[in-house]
């Protein structure tokens, strides 16, 4: 089982800001990778004002390579170590995200793509997406060896390393491809994590706090930890983060661990003295450069500057939305279903910087527009609402909106929830003891309140469902439109029996002073 886990160091360094005090410290034994098209302006995607789609996006992998970024094997005792099975010479990409930040720096959100995603790769149909690395790749060196065999001359023959440094450029370049595809975004960075990088980084900062709900024994991952907090090791992690089998969702699961265990090791970094300690930033340091490769344009140092003053709470982790989790491929295998316009909406949202930085002063209204024709007014006069229709009843939301809009209230936006998200009616807000919301609660009707900390202090996002027994102007309940409901002449493959309504992975962020529960 070759299931691992990716970043963990670049996460650390380029988006906890780790990078601006250890950057300097690593020599020039840093692996980069050439030959790669990246940005969309033309320059490798430096800046951040530079960028065309007001974000810069670095595309993070994780690979099972038994090799360390310089293509060293790794010896026998750091692969038994690492508990990593039998290679079988298919090099798959298992993890794959992508970090988005907005063009102000006001965050850092990383998009965990699920491995078994199916995607249409134009020279190979379609495939899961951690396969497009190793296909393309075997490809390449196939048709480099062909080639050899058939040359007269020696002189025009390829060494086995350029076959092989070939076979990569080509797996980096047709994943790359697939991704601008499936996400509608250029990519300004490119960064690889192999086996190795996630044990050294969690030995550096001396191991890191993880909370399971239920106890696990797991043989094939080698899991067995009990319910509650621990501390894991290098190794320990890695089974934590392997584990398929077993968990109510499997891959998704998996991937809710990933990005808990990446939030607490963000959080340590950014709430202990790891900046402090020479030690740890050393071994910080030693980790990168054995286990790390970037693009070679890639200005690291100003990067990480940028990102200095980045909080915990602003560092989140995600999932794509998907549309079914137990589709079937071309060939009876297990898939995951997206539909690429949710894709694209979703990074669309996320290239847009916190609206708390450059918020507007509310307009005042002259003294004969205070009142209203619902007899209500604002609870507050500084709040945004997006009014979400999470029921199977058309036009709650419009009604609503149209109800809050005559109160006075601003609406930012009226449309249908994405499906799988929200099964009640609630209002969703950063900080569930505002008054503000507590205010808007009673007066629509006592609705349950909710946290999500990524939200802007002034914006609630209110959910209509089946249970909504509020207000509503019902001469404007007219059916929610969406650009984002999942169409299934859309879909690669075949969707399962939950299409439309698949259950999505919740938000995490690496603020707190614990670590979160999972499954």
């Amino acid at each position: 089982m070759k299931t691992i886990i990716a970043l963990l160091s670049v996460i650390v360094l380029l988006v906890s800001g780790v990078g601006y005090f250890t950057v300097g410290r690593l020599g020039g034994g840093m692996s980069s990778a050439s030959n790669l098209n990246l940005g969309g302006d033309g320059n490798g995607g430096q800046g951040f004002k530079d960028n065309v789609d007001g974000a810069v996006d670095i595309l993070l992998v994780g690979s099972d390579s038994r090799s360390d970024a310089h293509g060293n094997r790794l010896s026998d005792d750091e692969l038994a170590a690492l508990h990593a099975g039998v290679d079988d010479g298919e090099e798959n990409t298992d993890t794959i995200m992508v970090i988005r930040v907005p063009d102000d720096g006001s965050r850092a959100t990383a998009v965990s793509i699920p491995r078994d995603t199916y995607v249409h790769d134009a020279e190979h149909g379609n495939m899961k997406i951690n396969g497009v690395y190793a296909a393309h790749k075997s490809a390449k060196v196939d048709e480099l060896v062909t080639a050899n065999e058939a040359a007269s001359d020696d002189s025009e023959k390829l060494s086995e390393k350029e076959i092989e440094q070939a076979g990569v450029d080509a797996g980096r370049a047709a994943l790359l491809d697939t991704i601008r595809g499936l996400t509608d975004i250029e990519i300004d960075h490119y960064a690889e994590v192999g086996l190795l990088g996630f044990v050294l980084l969690t030995n550096a900062v001396d191991g890191v706090d993880v909370c399971l709900n239920n106890a696990v024994d797991d043989p094939m991952s080698g899991a067995k930890f009990p319910a509650g907090e621990s501390t894991l090791d290098g190794a320990e992690a890695l089974s934590f983060v392997r584990q398929r089998y077993g968990l109510p969702r499997n891959d998704l699961d998996r991937i809710v661990r990933q990005q808990a265990f990446m939030a607490s090791l963000v959080n340590k970094v950014l709430s202990t003295g790891t900046l402090t300690s020479p030690g740890k930033l050393s071994k910080i340091s030693e980790a990168v450069e054995r286990s790390v490769i970037i693009d070679e344009n890639w200005d690291v140092m100003g990067f990480a500057t940028q990102m200095a003053n980045l909080a915990g709470g602003n560092v989140t982790f995600n999932t794509i939305p998907v549309t079914s989790v137990d589709g079937t491929g071309d060939y009876g295998e297990s898939i995951v279903t997206v539909d690429p316009n949710q894709v694209h909406k979703f990074f669309e949202d996320l290239a847009v910087a916190d609206p708390s930085s450059e918020a507007p002063a509310p307009e005042e209204k002259p003294a004969d527009e205070e009142s209203s024709d619902t007899g209500e007014t604002p609870v507050a006069d500084d709040l945004s609402l997006h009014v979400l229709n999470a029921g199977t009843v058309s036009g709650m939301a419009s009604g609503l909106a149209a109800w809050l809009e005559k109160t006075g209230y601003t609406i930012e936006e009226t449309s249908n929830a994405m499906p799988g998200v929200y099964f009640e009616s609630q209002i969703v807000t950063a900080d569930p003891s505002d008054p503000r919301a507590i205010a808007l609660s009673e007066q629509l009707g006592g609705l349950p309140i909710t946290a999500n900390e990524g939200l802007d202090a002034s914006s609630l996002v209110v959910v209509t469902a089946d249970d909504y027994t509020g207000p509503l102007d019902e001469s404007e309940t007219e059916p929610e439109t969406s650009q984002n409901e999942p169409s299934p002449e859309d879909t690669v493959g075949t969707p399962g029996e939950d299409f439309g309504a698949a259950e999505v992975s919740p938000e995490i962020d690496a603020g707190g002073d614990g670590p979160r529960c999972v499954n």
